[in-house]
């Protein structure tokens, strides 16, 4: 259930001012109309929240796909989708790291970057603000939503039997 608190901020970025309204799942804020592109996060052990920018989200595929790595590996994975400084990187992990989404341990003169929350954990809690925020907790209609609108295999759909067959034993 999302509850909404009556607060209104205004919040300063480098180049811009953004409008946030604060509402929240659970005990969990959320924010809506922020200018940008992000995820929710929410961190389940700490219960912290946290917004993922796609750059963001992308650093830390890198990272759960190469394990620990240095900010030249981590540039060079993002180098085939965006033409990216190697500063820009760097710095995007120390604000990621201050954040508590990567941690370091240094060797010799580099820092090895490692992510510090779990690709399952991302997965499920970006899914369910998906549902929560545009289908208010409907999972029927997001199902409908993406059955609607995405060409599906019959393969695809022999897996989602299995997967409601699946739900429903655990539902009873």
């Amino acid at each position: 259930m999302i509850r909404i608190k009556k607060e209104e901020a205004w919040g300063t970025d480098r180049h811009f001012c953004r409008f946030q309204r604060i509402y929240f799942f659970e005990d969990f804020p959320l924010t809506l109309n922020y200018r940008g592109s992000t995820t929710t996060v929410v961190m389940i052990k700490s219960n912290q929240h946290h917004r993922l920018g796609d750059l963001q989200l992308r650093i830390l595929q890198a990272l759960w796909e190469r394990g620990e790595c240095g900010v030249a590996e981590v540039h060079a994975a993002l180098q085939t989708e965006r033409k990216l400084a190697h500063t820009t990187i760097s710095t995007m992990l120390r604000k990621m790291e201050a954040r508590g989404l990567v941690g370091h341990r240094e060797e010799g003169r580099a820092y090895l970057y490692r992510a510090s929350v779990q690709a399952e954990e991302v997965t499920r809690s970006v899914g369910r603000h998906f549902v929560e925020r545009l289908f208010a907790g409907s999972m029927a209609n997001a199902v409908s939503h993406l059955l609607q609108t995405r060409e599906v295999s019959r393969d695809e759909l022999d897996q989602i039997e299995k997967f409601i067959k699946q739900a429903k034993r655990r539902a009873k």
